[in-house]
């Protein structure tokens, strides 16, 4: 079946928080796509809808299948029908394991840059935010192993968020450097919460690896937040599961989410995870080699018109983290720089931590003819940014 990722559908006028910006601007900024989402997924709601009555839901069994079935096939990972419980979200999922798990002023590590809600959901809930940067050398992330033991060997660190895939670097993490991040954490009694709502925006041939899998010592510390909502573009529906495979860990988790009562579904959250994870294969793959065009497009762009800008070589997500360290300033005055001269509208790097002070966020998952129009619009307000 051919999709279309070309048209350019509106969306001003929907309360679309990314497109609630003045005309003429182009918002590449907040992480979700400008596609309709596929249309298995929409006839499925159609379906729903027509019923005509929206009480309060349950889990289905094809809810929980979906999931380990998806995660079976396409990732490797088999996961029993107990370690799923359902969540609203996976911030909100994040959120409730931070103050379910943690005493004020104990301390989180994140590995920045990384994506800013985190910074939010530890500090909403009394504790430290513990940064351990990740080494940029030639243009490339890894993870520096000697800070990260340091941080978590902190006495008042309780938990990680791991970020797998990486946003908005891009690294897809090796099953060595996952294996590496879960034996530090079982050394030092550090659960990780891992964060992989992106896992499904990969390179087309390339896959990522469930930190969960990598080993008996990663599964029994680890959480993970999966969900198909940036995958197929239905993050306003508020569905995703939270998968922890420990018991003792698993009841803590579940109580903390129905403490803060965001375990319930919406008459449309099972609906249509279940049509994106048994009827979307065949919708997804079309969309990651388009998105993969996108930013091929966008690389060579950048590349012979913008030589002061470096985009950073990634695997995974549609975000370009764009390196503008050749420029004078920070990413904040750069960012507000280019909404003004030229309306594009990109996230500053800053917003993930010092660490991405120097580095730009811009979202490609966008018609092909919008990802034009906001290069030309960077090569644009680069050049007036040079000149002033």
């Amino acid at each position: 079946m051919n999709y279309d990722f070309d048209t350019v559908v509106s969306r001003r006028g929907t309360d679309a928080c990314k497109w609630d910006i003045p005309e003429g601007e182009l918002p590449m900024w907040i992480a979700d796509m400008d596609f309709q989402t596929a249309p298995e997924i929409r006839e499925a709601m159609q379906e729903r809808l027509a019923h005509g009555i929206f009480g309060y839901s349950d889990i289905p069994d094809a809810w929980y299948e979906a999931y380990q079935s998806w995660w079976g096939r396409r990732h490797g990972l088999a996961i029993e029908k107990d370690w799923l419980i359902f969540c609203t979200g996976v911030v909100p999922a994040i959120s409730s394991i931070v103050r379910k798990l943690t005493t004020p002023n104990e301390n989180v590590v994140i590995q920045t840059p990384v994506y800013n809600i985190f910074f939010n959901s530890i500090i909403n809930n009394g504790c430290r935010v513990l940064e351990s940067p990740l080494t940029y050398e030639n243009g490339a992330y890894t993870m520096d192993f000697v800070d990260l033991e340091e941080k978590l060997a902190n006495p008042q660190t309780s938990l990680m968020i791991l970020c797998n895939p990486h946003n908005p670097v891009g690294r897809i993490w090796s099953k060595e450097e996952l294996a590496r991040v879960g034996e530090l954490a079982k050394k030092y009694h550090v659960t990780v919460i891992s964060d992989e709502i992106h896992c499904d925006l990969t390179e087309p041939g390339k896959d990522y690896v469930p930190f969960a899998s990598v080993s008996e010592t990663c599964r029994e510390v680890s959480i993970t937040c999966i969900a198909p909502t940036k995958t197929f573009n239905i993050a306003g529906l508020q569905t995703a599961a939270v998968c922890v495979p420990d018991a003792f860990l698993r009841h803590k988790v579940w109580r903390g989410l129905n403490t803060d009562e965001v375990a319930e579904p919406n008459a449309f959250a099972c609906v249509a995870a279940v049509a994106a994870f048994t009827k979307g294969e065949v919708w997804l793959d079309a969309l990651r080699e388009y998105l993969w065009e996108n930013r091929k497009y966008a690389e060579r762009f950048v590349k012979r018109e913008i030589p002061a800008v470096k985009l950073v070589y990634a695997e995974a997500t549609y975000l370009l983290w764009a390196d503008v360290s050749a420029l004078p300033g920070n990413s904040e005055e750069i960012a507000d720089f280019l909404r003004k001269e030229t309306g594009l509208y990109v996230s500053a790097g800053g917003h993930y931590g010092a660490a991405g002070d120097h580095f730009l966020r811009i979202n490609v998952a966008c018609p092909r003819a919008l990802v034009e129009d906001g290069m030309q619009r960077l090569a644009e307000g680069v050049g007036r940014y040079l000149e002033a």
